[in-house]
């Protein structure tokens, strides 16, 4: 990178404020500068009180860019049950239309960024727990620290008007020095677990066993992704930082993300991938089919091979090459689909994975219009995806909220990159509630669609403290 001349935070906030002079409109002030090492957890937990309950976290699985947002200087959501995708892209081009963004860098992710999701179903009865969260929801941060291989940027976003005067912008400086040189390492204790749950295990089992059936008779469905939860008690309130440091430990190749509401934190390690943008590059990845890990390395990769020759697992599998392919061959002028899948080996669980890339049709400008037309993929909901949400409602028996829905980032240039929320919980106060999934076809045993998602917890339930099911 050349280097780069920095222009003062007080020149531009002074450039900004002559900009809107004499209109009544508020307008966003963006301001990027580099900084030297900062460690990310550390920044998140040590703006706790200051910044509760509007903060977020993310890193991918490379470790390329981790992201920590602070405060909100804006916050998008709705409670509309259609349109909610185009909603927030609106809302954001609106935001960034007449804003002042001061960003040398080219580096992905720098500049002003809104990080986020979009519940799973919107017209699902929404449960006590998910109350504070809207049917999309996403926080422009007053403050951003994002680490891009290394480098290390700071943003400072400002919603201002003409009349805002140099004190506005010195108390968000101040803020930012106390900050960064109070940054330490974390010294939290652990909630312990008072209680651990499965959430009515036997009618779950039920409901799959019937679901089985309905695909054996409905010729027109071929899948349908059935979901449950397990509920955790604690004797005092679980603080997210902690449950962060345990999923970067425990579960460090995956998406690791947390996104604070009010006195709720929805947190999780993610293997897969919904779909990334950068430029005209689109990635996206199809990850369906699983099966245990050994800690015997012999045992293990006899393990993975039976996947890769499994049939109702690459049946399943293959359901969800050919609709993602589908959707990203809709928005791509060139699509590259590898011919067979491969194995992608987690901590406890190793899945089929096939990666698709494309490049982007030129009028295509945002990600959000994937984000809606991936939504649920077949891995998260079922084939044929109306028919498959319908059984779901009718046989889930429960609000998933943000589980296996779309979470992630956009910035000002339309780019970012979003996860399918899995391997996840909700905190609350002394509460935790946790989520697991599996697909369910016309050959399911639903005592082994069961085991699947007692894995499917272990990644959670270890970050927590509890032990695995």
């Amino acid at each position: 990178m050349a280097n780069i001349q920095q222009i003062s935070i007080e020149t531009e906030f002074e450039n900004a404020i002559k900009s809107v002079k004499n209109s009544k409109k508020s307008m966003l002030f963006s301001y990027t500068e580099q900084l030297n090492d900062i460690n990310p957890l550390s920044f998140y937990s040590s703006a706790k009180e200051l910044f509760k309950g509007e903060r977020f976290f993310w890193k991918d699985t490379n470790d390329d860019l981790i992201i920590v947002g602070l405060g909100s200087a804006h916050t998008l959501q709705t409670e509309l049950e259609d349109d909610r995708f185009k909603y927030i892209e609106n809302q954001w081009a609106q935001l960034i239309e007449n804003a002042y963004i001061y960003n040398p860098f080219e580096d992905y992710g720098t500049g002003p960024l809104i990080f986020g999701g979009f519940s799973f179903d919107s017209q699902s009865v929404k449960e006590t727990e998910w109350k504070f969260y809207s049917e999309a929801l996403f926080l422009l941060p007053k403050m951003m620290l994002v680490i891009n291989k290394k480098k290390v940027y700071l943003t400072i976003n400002l919603i201002c008007m003409s009349n805002d005067t140099k004190e506005t912008l010195n108390n968000v400086i101040n803020i930012k020095r106390n900050l960064i040189t109070s940054i330490h390492s974390n010294n939290l204790s652990t909630a312990e677990i008072s209680k651990e749950y499965e959430i009515n295990p036997d009618g779950w089992r039920q409901s799959v066993a019937k679901v089985v059936e309905l695909l054996k008779e409905e010729n027109e469905i071929n899948k349908v992704v059935m979901a449950r939860k397990m509920k955790l008690e604690f004797n005092e309130r679980i603080s997210s930082e902690i449950v962060l440091e345990h999923l970067l430990e425990e579960q460090h190749e995956s998406y690791i993300f947390a996104l604070e509401a009010f006195n709720c934190c929805y947190t999780g390690a993610s293997p897969e991938r919904l779909v990334k943008k950068s430029g005209n590059d689109i990635l996206s990845t199809c990850l369906a089919g699983s099966i245990k890990r050994d800690k015997d390395d012999k045992i293990d990769d006899a393990l993975g091979k039976a996947l890769l020759m499994d049939e109702k697992n690459r049946h399943e599998h293959q359901l969800v090459v050919s609709m993602i392919a589908e959707v990203i061959g809709s928005f791509c002028e060139q699509v590259e689909i590898p011919n067979e899948p491969a194995l992608l080996k987690m901590r406890d669980i190793q899945h089929l994975y096939t990666p698709v890339r494309g490049k982007i049709q030129k009028h295509i400008t945002s990600i959000l219009p994937l984000v809606e037309a991936l939504h649920p993929t077949p891995a998260m909901g079922g084939v044929p995806t109306k028919e498959a949400l319908k059984v779901i409602r009718e046989m889930e028996n429960m609000d998933r909220g943000f589980y296996a829905a779309p979470i992630g980032w956009m910035d000002y240039r339309l780019n970012g990159e979003f996860a399918v929320a899995i391997r996840s919980g909700l905190l609350k106060d002394n509460e935790a509630f946790l989520y697991a999934g599996c697909g369910v076809v016309a050959d399911s045993n639903p005592e082994d669609e069961y085991f699947e998602t007692k894995i499917k917890f272990r990644p959670m339930l270890r970050a927590l403290g509890g032990k695995d099911l």
